[in-house]
């Protein structure tokens, strides 16, 4: 979660985009950054995009990012309140949330393509 000042500088990336936006400030608003688990349970839904902030001349910034996850031993899956009603099947095989982020460390940054262990 992000509560941005004036000062600016948050950029996003979309799964498919070459490009960065930037992520203009808004007064009160707090941003979201979802994560890869939060895409998985949500089936998609909610997507979780790369990001990061940039520095500018405007003036100085402090970024204290927390980072919060399921314990190792969970299991992450689409949640079956996303699949009520049948229309859509699960995008997502269920995973231990360890071997998860065990893949996503013992390989160089590569963008989202981390969350193709976790596709069907």
């Amino acid at each position: 979660m992000l509560l941005q000042d004036d000062t600016g500088g948050l950029y996003v990336r979309e799964i498919k985009e070459e490009e960065e936006e930037e992520v203009p400030p808004v007064e009160g608003a707090i941003v979201v950054n979802v994560g890869d688990a939060m895409q998985i349970m949500s089936n998609g839904v909610y997507k979780s995009v790369e990001h990061r902030a940039f520095p500018n001349k405007t003036g100085s910034r402090v970024s204290v990012p927390i980072f919060v996850g399921p314990a190792g031993d969970a299991v992450i899956e689409v949640l079956p309140e996303v699949l009520e009603g049948g229309e859509k099947k699960a995008a997502y095989k269920s995973v231990l949330y360890s071997d998860y982020t065990a893949h996503f460390f013992s390989k160089g940054h590569d963008g989202k393509r981390t969350l193709d262990f976790a596709r069907i």
